[in-house]
């Protein structure tokens, strides 16, 4: 563009206007008081009984209803207690606790090997009848135990297996349920394109599944071995009925004995069956929660699995 005059008037550079970005608000933290109302009552639930449990375990039989049962006596006495427990009964209390970790640690581990045996096969393979049997596999999630457990003992007595280890080993292996979970996370966590390859480079099925597949579902085969774990350490119908020699019982059948024998006065009863019951109690929860704490660092690095779609 030219002047007037004929010199030619410089430009200026126009300038973009650019809307700046509205200042962003500081973050507020959302409290909702019926939820946190609703979580401490959840809380209390689930803690208020162990810590009574704790508690109770410090008392002797006077103590147990003479004081408060949420707050210590004047003379607590765990670790006496503790030493009264073992030594009941010539030391059986620790026959129960052996039993105990016997029937839960072959169980866990035996019915979490199958599960990812099975769940793998029915996510991976395709054969005639592979819906039928997992719908089987489902409803046999809805049958309660207690259900089986009168015909369990018939099978089990005509076997000859009854009043022996077996007899609580063997039904605890099947879990539907676990099969369910495991089927579920390895239609997820175990690749196609993964099998595939090991196949071309001649890798049987069971080097695949011993040396590949476990690895991958070690997160879901720790859930189903601690939700194994913890089931048979608290089963007591199915012993009740199936052991009858007082050595073979697992530590909730002991302990039930112990508390009708202080309820009843039965044979050996006296009035220390009682704090020895709870302090019993007491102990047999540590090996769950230390069970719980060594293996939760598997258990949680499988909680996000397929949370990101890639």
């Amino acid at each position: 563009m030219t002047t007037p005059a004929g010199t030619t008037a410089a430009r200026s550079p126009e300038r973009k206007h650019t809307a700046s970005p509205p200042p962003r608000r500081p973050s507020r933290s959302r409290r909702s008081t019926p939820l946190t109302i609703a979580m401490l009552a959840a809380l209390a639930y689930f803690l208020l009984p162990l810590l009574w449990l704790l508690i109770a375990s410090t008392k002797n039989t006077q103590g147990l209803f003479d004081s408060f049962g949420l707050w210590f006596s004047h003379a607590p006495q765990l670790l006496t207690n503790i030493r009264a427990t073992f030594a009941q009964d010539d030391g059986v209390f620790v026959h129960w606790l052996v039993n105990s970790a016997l029937y839960a640690g072959v169980s866990a581990f035996g019915a979490a090997l199958l599960a990812a045996a099975a769940g793998y096969g029915f996510a991976k393979f395709r054969f005639r009848g592979d819906r039928l049997a997992f719908n089987l596999v489902l409803g046999a999630i809805m049958v309660p135990a207690t259900a089986l457990a009168i015909p369990t003992y018939l099978l089990f007595a005509g076997v000859g297996l009854v009043n022996t280890p077996w007899a609580v080993i063997l039904p605890s292996l099947v879990n539907p349920f676990g099969l369910y979970l495991m089927r579920v996370y390895a239609s997820d966590a175990v690749p196609d394109s993964l099998l595939e390859a090991a196949r071309i480079d001649g890798a049987g099925e069971a080097r695949i599944f011993f040396g590949i597949v476990l690895r991958l579902l070690a997160p879901g085969l720790v859930t189903v071995l601690l939700f194994t774990l913890v089931a048979t350490w608290n089963n007591y119908f199915l012993p009740l009925i199936m052991l009858n020699n007082p050595n073979l019982y697992p530590i909730t059948v002991g302990l039930s004995s112990w508390a009708e024998r202080a309820q009843n006065g039965g044979a050996g009863a006296n009035s220390d069956m009682l704090p020895l019951v709870l302090t019993g109690s007491l102990i047999s929860i540590v090996p769950l929660v230390a069970a719980f704490l060594l293996l939760q660092r598997y258990w949680q690095s499988g909680l996000a699995a397929g949370s990101v779609k890639q």
